[in-house]
């Protein structure tokens, strides 16, 4: 897989190549591809927080705006044609209906700002689109596969997904560093979760092997504050 830096608005990201495309890893856990305008980014997991206080755990009602307000900062700093959301956009079925009205008000924003593709998640089979955007499983674009969860076994296409939320963590200096990452291979890639409230899945776990049976070539690749930082291979992988 080629690597190499690139810079936006004082920003340091990463480009790799997935399949044919070229790809923008952005330290906000987003990726663009330039060539097809088009913006991707995973597990939004919209009223999160609200989910939780009905179950009487208790955190700040605050997830969707931040979640929205970072994603609305990415939109303005590409200016995309289209929108993908790689599913679990919404937290439950019900989410879209806990959203604020100032929450509402940035969704619409975002969908009318681009043609936004809502792909289905299992926390939101069917996300809501009342604030638009049009409801897909997968979308193909340029012969690269956009899905929630990833296909297991050997990459039959190329392929980019979210759904696992990997993270990775790297030590030094005696310090111990955990950070969201995108994983992956010039042939699939898992994104990390882009929601405030979202947790994550060390890359060494099991569900993560099956993916890449026999590849010596994944790598991971951490989100700093502004920029993306590009790791070894994974050993686990090889």
């Amino acid at each position: 897989m080629t690597v190499r830096p690139a810079h936006t608005m004082e920003r340091s990201y990463r480009t790799v190549a997935i399949g044919g495309m070229s790809a923008a890893l952005d330290p906000s856990g987003a990726l663009y591809w330039a060539d097809a305008a088009t913006l991707i980014v995973a597990d939004l997991h919209l009223e999160k927080g609200s989910s939780y206080a009905r179950s009487r755990t208790f955190l700040p009602p605050y997830d969707s705006d931040v979640t929205l307000a970072r994603l609305a900062e990415v939109v303005a700093r590409f200016a995309p044609r289209r929108i993908v959301a790689l599913g679990d956009s919404f937290h439950d079925s019900a989410a879209g209906d806990r959203l604020s009205a100032a929450s509402r008000q940035t969704v619409r924003r975002l969908t009318d700002a681009a043609d936004f593709i809502w792909i289905s998640g299992n926390h939101d089979p069917q996300p809501p689109v009342d604030w638009g955007g049009t409801v897909a499983e997968t979308m193909t674009i340029g012969g690269v596969t956009f899905r929630h969860e990833p296909s297991q076994g050997a990459v039959e296409a190329p392929e980019v997904a979210g759904h696992l939320h990997p993270v990775a963590r790297v030590s030094g200096r005696g310090k111990s560093l955990r950070r969201r990452c995108f994983l992956g291979c010039g042939a699939r890639m898992v994104l990390p979760a882009f929601g405030a409230y979202t947790g994550g899945l060390d890359i060494r776990d099991a569900a993560f092997r099956g993916l890449w049976p026999h590849r010596a070539d994944v790598r991971a690749f951490l989100l700093g504050r502004d920029q993306v930082y590009a790791v070894g291979s994974v050993p686990a992988f090889a």
